[in-house]
C-alpha cells in the first residue's frame, strides 16, 4: 500500500474519530427535556453541526481512498476509527478503560497492521 493511501484512509479514520468526540460533547451540553427542545437544541449545537460536517468532510476523503483501492484492501482500517474514539473517550472525556477494552482494542489495532502489509 502507497504511502498516500495509507494517510488518506488515516485521515478519514481520525475525522470520523473527532466528529465521535464532537457529536458526543454536544449531547451531553443539550439538557433533557422535550424531544422537540432537545432537537432543537442539537440542531444549534456548535459540537454536533462540527460532527456532521467532519463527518461529510471524512466521507468525501474516503470516497477518494475507495476510488483508489479495493474495498476488501480499505475498509478493514476503519477499525482504526475504534482505537482512536477509545483514546479520545479516556484522554479527553476521562472515560474509564478495563483490560478487556485495551486488549479488545489492541487486537483491532493488530488487525489493521496485518491487513496493511498483506497488500501489495
Amino acid at each position: 500500500m502507497r504511502l498516500q493511501s495509507l494517510l488518506l484512509i488515516l485521515l478519514s479514520v481520525s475525522l470520523s474519530a473527532i466528529a465521535q468526540l464532537l457529536l458526543k460533547l454536544g449531547v451531553t451540553k443539550v439538557k433533557q427535556g422535550s424531544a422537540l427542545s432537545a432537537g432543537m437544541a442539537y440542531a444549534t449545537s456548535p459540537q454536533i453541526i462540527g460532527g456532521f460536517a467532519l463527518y461529510g468532510l471524512g466521507a468525501f476523503v474516503w470516497l477518494y481512498v475507495l476510488s483508489r483501492l479495493p474495498l476488501s484492501a480499505a475498509y478493514p482500517f476503519v477499525g482504526i476509527g475504534f482505537v482512536l474514539t477509545m483514546a479520545f473517550g479516556v484522554l479527553v472525556l476521562g472515560e474509564s478503560l478495563s483490560a478487556m477494552r485495551l486488549i479488545g482494542t489492541a487486537l483491532i489495532a493488530v488487525g489493521c497492521v496485518c491487513v496493511a502489509r498483506s497488500v501489495a
